[in-house]
């Protein structure tokens, strides 16, 4: 069994890091505490070349084929390097649940049409799928697109959607046939200024507050057949394919972030002195910096197995749900540790501690909840 990495692909992800750690570290304080998106960061990510890393090699600077391994690496790197989460995971949301799914269902016109756009970081784009009574059981959606001549007439809301305040492209799943369930599910590619479509202003939450997300409503919105992605009914299937590509990208932001916060928590417990020592040298402290080890590693061996498993083209439903479920709740809990093992200091804003902390917590729910990775674990075990 051969867990080496390529030496290439280790100096690619080191040059991210060195990306990141050189030039998008600048404001993110700021925007963090004015809910504020950062489209210059966003456009350097697209300079460096991030974004190409979800589309074929005619459409991106490096001239390389989309390698799961590679932007694995990529975005670990970028979680490592850049202090702010909710970047990160706005370059995962677009790549992975909207680019990935027009180079792998969308029409040459469709491709040529958005892909460019969306790799330049001249157009932003965002995946609609949450609405307010479908969420987990996120099948049952109520938008639905009426077939007219010429194309489809939508209606409904969405809801909870990362960037849809600033989003210049939307790829939207509605009900054409509501008698055939979650087979009835269409995806469409839906542009900003489309009449009958409006999304709201950026909502403020907790955590991640970098990336903006808001709702998005449908009235009589008319939109052509070309706009379809795939084949009618085909939603369903698009939205699945994408998502294991989706866990694997933000989980990975996630591990770099990881990374870098047990590095730091070894750092402050080697310099912080209590009763005439080092707090590192207490057996409770100590424990909870091995803890945090611990988890790094086993979320990485998981990312990894998913991110070869999706690079041979092979199904990683039950992987991608464990990885989902282990990250995201490791995430949480190492988060709190270095919160506890910074003390007082850890829970002031300024010093930077409890960000990772508000920013884990919505691990727990985006992409799928912990309940309903375990849902899916259990039933592909046959429970």
């Amino acid at each position: 069994m051969d867990f080496s990495i390529p030496r290439e692909l280790l100096d690619y992800k080191k040059s991210v890091v060195e990306f990141a750690q050189s030039n998008l570290n600048s404001s993110f304080v700021e925007d963090d505490k004015a809910c504020r998106f950062n489209r210059k960061d966003w456009n350097k990510c697209a300079f460096f070349g991030i974004q190409g890393l979800a589309a074929p090699k005619n459409f991106n600077k490096d001239n390389a084929d989309i390698d799961m391994v590679r932007a694995t690496l990529a975005m670990e790197g970028l979680g490592y390097g850049y202090k702010d989460n909710g970047l990160p995971l706005a370059l995962s949301a677009q790549m992975w649940t909207v680019q990935l799914p027009l180079v792998d269902f969308g029409t040459e016109a469709q491709k040529n049409a958005y892909l460019p756009n969306l790799v330049s970081g001249n157009w932003i784009a965002s995946h609609a799928l949450t609405e307010p009574h479908a969420g987990s059981d996120v099948f049952s959606m109520q938008t639905m697109a009426e077939k007219v001549t010429g194309g489809y007439v939508l209606n409904g809301k969405k809801c909870l959607i990362s960037l849809a305040p600033i989003s210049d492209v939307f790829l939207v799943f509605a009900n054409t046939n509501p008698k055939l369930g979650k087979w009835g599910i269409t995806a469409f590619l839906v542009e900003r200024g489309t009449k009958g479509f409006t999304t709201s202003p950026n909502k403020e939450k907790m955590g991640l507050r970098t990336v903006p997300i808001g709702d998005m409503v449908f009235k009589d919105c008319f939109v052509p057949a070309s706009s379809v992605l795939g084949k009618e009914g085909a939603g369903m299937s698009i939205a699945n394919h994408s998502l294991e590509y989706d866990r694997c990208s933000i989980l990975a932001c996630q591990l770099g972030a990881m990374e870098r916060q047990l590095e730091e928590t070894i750092q402050f417990a080697k310099t912080r002195k209590q009763f005439g020592k080092s707090i590192g040298n207490f057996q409770a402290v100590s424990h909870r910096i091995a803890d945090m080890k611990l988890r790094l590693e086993t979320s990485r061996l998981l990312l990894y197995k998913v991110a070869w498993l999706k690079s041979k083209g092979k199904s990683a439903m039950m992987e991608a749900a464990l990885l989902k479920l282990q990250l995201s709740e490791c995430f949480v809990a190492s988060s709190l540790d270095a919160v506890r093992t910074h003390g007082g200091a850890g829970y002031l804003t300024e010093n930077e501690v409890e960000r990772n902390l508000r920013d884990a917590v919505g691990g727990l729910i985006y992409a799928g909840t912990s309940d309903i990775q375990r849902n899916i674990i259990a039933s592909l075990l046959g429970v």
